[in-house]
């Protein structure tokens, strides 16, 4: 087995490479950096002629839609580690083929790689394992839904533009309260946002944020995932229809906290992220985020390729629990070395 801290050197290793080879001229030019498609670890033991024991590691990990031969790329990491050294390198190519009807990910207990199309081995060496935890309980992580898993703002746009003749972006919304971009009272914003509610522009114009079903199936494999939301339970059946649609058998338990609702009692995000137990919170906004925060919750703040005004207050920089991403890939990343650094 591999300690844990060379696992993780392994890891920062590969995320620099490929920071570097993404910024290049060739990568940016081609545009084939997209979320990973799969990734493979694997481990070999063996004593060279002087019976020194070495550790030889591997991470393959694929990019591209399909991995196929436009945009596909592999990147390969190699670590060898020896008694008193450790040597590494590194490679990133395009695919010449098409890789089709196989994915790779790391199963619930992170010790084996497994194909879904196969017989789950590596091709060399053993598969990598966590040494002192067999049977992992899995990581809870608690999901918000507007501007995580799906584009409100955006809809909600659509609608005041129509309706009022207001024509916002979502640049303008440096805070995530309506009444203030809005410049009307907080009882109007709350009217407006409910009339929305039973329009199509709610109802059938809310998109899922790209790349989200795929690394939430990813995560699935090792996290047990909640949705912790603040939208109001007068949604709540159109909510869990648009979930079950988008996400389907992705969520074990769905939670509303009924914020800004024009009758019934709201519930504390924080509150119901340590009734689940959750570990993980990931949400948009900085106010939710240093609420969990404060009270033990570890936060990632989604702010969607940067784009998102309200998530920059620079709460990520005051509190060590806060930590910024800007896709569902860093989400993966970010979740999948924290576990490691946990095992």
């Amino acid at each position: 087995m591999l300690n844990r801290g060379a696992i993780l050197l392994f890891l920062r290793k590969s995320r620099s490479l490929l920071r570097k080879r993404a910024s290049s001229p060739l990568m940016a030019a081609n545009n084939i950096l997209a979320p990973a498609n799969f990734c493979r670890f694997s481990h070999l033991s063996e004593a060279n002629e002087r019976s020194l024991i070495q550790n030889r590691v591997s991470f393959d990990m694929g990019f591209g839609s399909g991995l196929n031969v436009k945009n596909g790329l592999s990147m390969k990491n190699w670590m060898s580690i020896g008694r008193d050294q450790i040597q590494t390198s590194c490679a990133m190519a395009r695919y010449k083929q098409s890789v089709n009807g196989s994915e790779l990910f790391l199963v619930e207990s992170f010790d084996a790689a497994k194909s879904l199309n196969g017989s789950g081995e590596c091709g060399n060496g053993k598969p990598l394992g966590f040494p002192g935890k067999p049977g992992q309980q899995k990581l809870v992580v608690a999901v918000d839904v507007d501007e995580v898993l799906g584009s409100f703002l955006s809809a909600l746009n659509k609608f005041i533009a129509d309706r009022c003749s207001w024509n916002h972006s979502v640049s303008e919304y440096h805070v995530y309260e309506f009444f203030r971009i809005w410049k009307c009272s907080r009882a109007e914003a709350d009217i407006l946002v409910h009339e929305f509610f039973k329009t199509h522009y709610f109802q059938d114009g809310i998109h899922p944020i790209p790349g989200a079903y795929s690394a939430l199936q990813n995560l699935s494999s090792f996290c047990s995932l909640s949705v912790v939301t603040s939208r109001q339970n007068a949604i709540r059946d159109h909510t869990l229809e648009w979930i079950e649609k988008h996400y389907p058998n992705l969520f074990e338990e769905i939670h509303f906290g009924n914020h800004f609702a024009l009758d019934g009692q709201s519930k504390p995000k924080s509150e119901i992220c340590r009734s689940l137990g959750a570990q993980i919170l990931i949400d948009d906004n900085p106010r939710y985020a240093l609420e969990c925060a404060e009270v033990g919750i570890k936060v990632l703040l989604f702010d969607y390729h940067n784009s998102y005004p309200w998530c920059k207050t620079g709460v990520e920089e005051s509190h060590p629990l806060v930590t910024k991403v800007h896709n569902w890939q860093e989400v993966q990343q970010n979740l999948a070395s924290l576990v490691i650094s946990e095992t």
